[in-house]
């Protein structure tokens, strides 16, 4: 019994240790400017691009839920007519 009581007793004064420690200093990398950062890749740059162009015509579209994120699949897999496809869903459930 005195065993799981001093037990305890050092898991609470570790516990209790652990909260008056400071608190770590963030990293420098990430309050650098972004000028600082590494270069994308060709590959990431692209991919970039494409979803910020496959998400603004998503929004101008004004997509939600589950069509948004159909259409946001096919437009960046590059399937052709990925913006039709969302439009013909709801109609096609309409009949």
């Amino acid at each position: 019994m005195t065993k799981l009581i001093l037990a305890v007793a050092a898991l609470l004064a570790a516990n209790v240790a652990m909260a008056q420690a400071p608190a770590a200093q963030p990293k420098a990398a990430t309050n650098a400017p972004a000028a600082a950062k590494k270069p994308l890749s060709e590959k990431q740059a692209k991919q970039q691009e494409r979803m910020k162009r496959c998400n603004k015509e998503a929004g101008e579209m004004k997509l939600k839920g589950p069509e948004r994120k159909t259409f946001m699949s096919g437009c960046l897999k590059g399937e052709p007519g990925a913006a039709a496809k969302p439009a013909e869903a709801p109609a096609a459930a309409k009949k």
